[in-house]
Protein backbone atom coordinates (compact mmCIF):
# COMPACT_ATOMS: atom_id res chain seq x y z
CA UNK A 1 0.00 0.00 0.00
CA UNK A 2 1.37 3.45 -1.02
CA UNK A 3 0.48 6.69 1.03
CA UNK A 4 1.58 8.50 4.26
CA UNK A 5 2.33 7.66 7.28
CA UNK A 6 1.08 9.46 10.58
CA UNK A 7 4.55 10.30 11.13
CA UNK A 8 4.73 12.16 7.54
CA UNK A 9 1.78 13.99 8.26
CA UNK A 10 3.51 15.47 11.67
CA UNK A 11 6.43 16.15 10.06
CA UNK A 12 4.32 18.40 7.53
CA UNK A 13 2.20 19.38 10.33
CA UNK A 14 5.26 21.04 12.43
CA UNK A 15 6.89 22.55 9.55
CA UNK A 16 3.69 24.40 8.84
CA UNK A 17 3.23 25.32 12.26
CA UNK A 18 6.85 26.62 12.22
CA UNK A 19 6.53 28.67 8.69
CA UNK A 20 3.31 30.46 10.01
CA UNK A 21 4.90 31.43 13.60
CA UNK A 22 7.86 33.45 11.22
CA UNK A 23 5.15 34.36 8.78
CA UNK A 24 2.24 35.47 10.61
CA UNK A 25 3.85 38.55 12.67
CA UNK A 26 5.58 39.42 9.65
CA UNK A 27 2.84 39.87 7.76
CA UNK A 28 1.02 42.37 10.81
CA UNK A 29 4.20 44.33 11.16
CA UNK A 30 3.88 44.98 7.18
CA UNK A 31 0.27 46.04 7.21
CA UNK A 32 1.11 48.19 10.03
CA UNK A 33 3.45 50.30 7.40
CA UNK A 34 1.27 50.34 4.95
CA UNK A 35 -1.52 51.46 6.68
CA UNK A 36 0.58 54.51 7.72
CA UNK A 37 -0.03 55.89 4.27
CA UNK A 38 -3.63 56.92 5.49
CA UNK A 39 -2.23 58.85 8.45
CA UNK A 40 0.30 61.00 6.29
CA UNK A 41 -2.80 61.15 3.13
CA UNK A 42 -5.14 62.68 5.74
CA UNK A 43 -2.78 65.10 7.20
CA UNK A 44 -1.59 66.03 3.69
CA UNK A 45 -5.70 66.65 3.25
CA UNK A 46 -6.15 68.86 5.91
CA UNK A 47 -2.80 71.37 5.16
CA UNK A 48 -4.72 71.71 2.01
CA UNK A 49 -7.77 72.47 3.81
CA UNK A 50 -5.83 74.67 5.83
CA UNK A 51 -4.43 76.42 2.95
CA UNK A 52 -7.58 76.90 1.27
CA UNK A 53 -9.46 78.47 4.68
CA UNK A 54 -6.68 80.89 5.27
CA UNK A 55 -6.47 82.34 1.95
CA UNK A 56 -10.40 82.79 2.70
CA UNK A 57 -10.19 84.21 6.14
CA UNK A 58 -7.14 85.66 6.96
CA UNK A 59 -6.27 83.19 9.50
CA UNK A 60 -5.63 78.88 10.10
CA UNK A 61 -9.20 77.04 10.95
CA UNK A 62 -9.26 75.34 14.60
CA UNK A 63 -10.53 72.23 15.91
CA UNK A 64 -14.33 73.07 16.22
CA UNK A 65 -13.90 74.19 12.40
CA UNK A 66 -12.65 70.81 11.66
CA UNK A 67 -15.29 68.95 10.81
CA UNK A 68 -17.98 72.19 9.71
CA UNK A 69 -18.92 72.96 6.17
CA UNK A 70 -17.21 75.14 4.32
CA UNK A 71 -16.55 78.12 3.91
CA UNK A 72 -16.87 78.25 7.71
CA UNK A 73 -15.20 75.12 8.60
CA UNK A 74 -12.59 72.95 6.66
CA UNK A 75 -15.35 70.30 6.04
CA UNK A 76 -13.17 67.55 7.22
CA UNK A 77 -14.13 64.33 8.92
CA UNK A 78 -12.56 63.67 12.55
CA UNK A 79 -10.96 60.48 11.65
CA UNK A 80 -8.79 59.29 8.67
CA UNK A 81 -10.05 57.43 6.16
CA UNK A 82 -10.65 54.25 7.36
CA UNK A 83 -11.08 55.48 10.65
CA UNK A 84 -7.67 54.02 12.10
CA UNK A 85 -6.28 57.37 12.99
CA UNK A 86 -8.23 60.06 14.82
CA UNK A 87 -7.49 63.64 13.75
CA UNK A 88 -6.89 66.94 15.54
CA UNK A 89 -5.88 70.86 15.15
CA UNK A 90 -3.75 70.73 18.29
CA UNK A 91 -2.97 74.73 17.94
CA UNK A 92 -4.35 77.24 15.32
CA UNK A 93 -3.36 80.86 15.05
CA UNK A 94 -3.54 83.57 12.55
CA UNK A 95 0.15 82.43 11.61
CA UNK A 96 0.48 78.80 12.23
CA UNK A 97 -1.37 75.65 13.21
CA UNK A 98 -0.48 72.06 14.53
CA UNK A 99 -2.18 68.89 13.56
CA UNK A 100 -1.82 65.78 14.54
CA UNK A 101 -3.29 61.77 13.21
CA UNK A 102 -3.33 59.59 15.94
CA UNK A 103 -3.54 55.90 15.89
CA UNK A 104 -6.97 53.87 17.17
CA UNK A 105 -8.45 51.21 16.40
CA UNK A 106 -6.52 47.95 14.88
CA UNK A 107 -3.96 50.35 14.22
CA UNK A 108 -2.76 50.71 18.16
CA UNK A 109 -0.59 47.95 17.33
CA UNK A 110 2.10 50.09 15.74
CA UNK A 111 4.18 51.02 18.55
CA UNK A 112 6.83 52.79 16.03
CA UNK A 113 4.37 55.47 14.20
CA UNK A 114 1.47 56.35 17.05
CA UNK A 115 1.22 59.80 16.36
CA UNK A 116 1.95 62.04 13.02
CA UNK A 117 2.45 65.74 13.27
CA UNK A 118 2.91 68.90 10.58
CA UNK A 119 2.42 72.36 10.80
CA UNK A 120 2.02 75.48 8.60
CA UNK A 121 5.61 75.32 7.85
CA UNK A 122 5.10 71.73 6.29
CA UNK A 123 7.42 70.57 9.14
CA UNK A 124 6.87 66.90 9.81
CA UNK A 125 7.18 64.79 13.13
CA UNK A 126 6.20 61.19 14.31
CA UNK A 127 6.40 59.80 18.17
CA UNK A 128 6.05 56.31 18.89
CA UNK A 129 3.81 55.10 21.34
CA UNK A 130 6.36 55.88 24.50
CA UNK A 131 6.36 59.47 23.76
CA UNK A 132 9.88 58.96 21.49
CA UNK A 133 10.76 60.77 18.54
CA UNK A 134 10.66 58.47 15.19
CA UNK A 135 12.20 59.39 11.94
CA UNK A 136 11.17 56.53 9.58
CA UNK A 137 7.31 57.24 9.83
CA UNK A 138 7.03 59.84 6.96
CA UNK A 139 9.08 58.04 4.28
Amino acid sequence: MRGMTLVELLVVVVLVAVLATVAIPSYRSHVLRTHRVEARTALLALAVAQEKFFLQHNTYATQTELSEAPPDGLGLPGTSANARYVLSIDSASESDYSATATVTGTQVGDHDCATFSTNALGQRSATRLDGSASSACWN
